[in-house]
């Protein structure tokens, strides 16, 4: 098919033990590679309005805490114009590895390694894979 090689021909097949944000988990990408491309296109529409949604929901509740913090008036969807709030970190995220921190040349704000996750990890060993490291 198209003169790919088999290993290319078999490198988006899905396989048991992936993680459930790997790609080949997707529906939409699923129908397209059985050739029915308007379900799939309608999948992926379908898909992609629900992330809006979700995001859209989650930049409500951020301009609604933060009002709640200024006043006590309520913030509806027509209301929220600061668009600054649609980068800014979420408060019920923690980094568990990193710290957030300002950069002393630049001022932009970066992440520093603190350790802890390499460190209970067993080097030179990746899902039976010896010596990948």
């Amino acid at each position: 098919m198209y003169y790919f090689t088999a290993l290319a021909l078999t490198l988006n097949e899905p396989e048991e033990g992936v993680a459930p944000t790997d790609s080949r988990r997707r529906p939409d990408q699923r129908l397209m590679e059985d050739g029915r491309w308007d379900e799939a296109n309608s999948e992926k529409q379908r898909l992609e309005e629900k992330q809006r949604s979700a995001r859209r929901e989650r930049e409500r509740e951020a301009a609604s805490q933060r009002a709640s913090g200024h006043s006590e008036e309520a913030v509806d969807e027509d209301s929220f114009v600061d668009h600054s709030m649609k980068s800014a970190p979420h408060d019920s995220h923690r980094a568990l590895w990193f710290e957030s921190c300002e950069d002393q040349t630049t001022g932009e704000q970066v992440h520093i390694y603190k350790g802890g996750y390499w460190e209970t990890k067993e080097l030179g060993t990746w899902e039976g894979c010896p010596d990948i490291f």
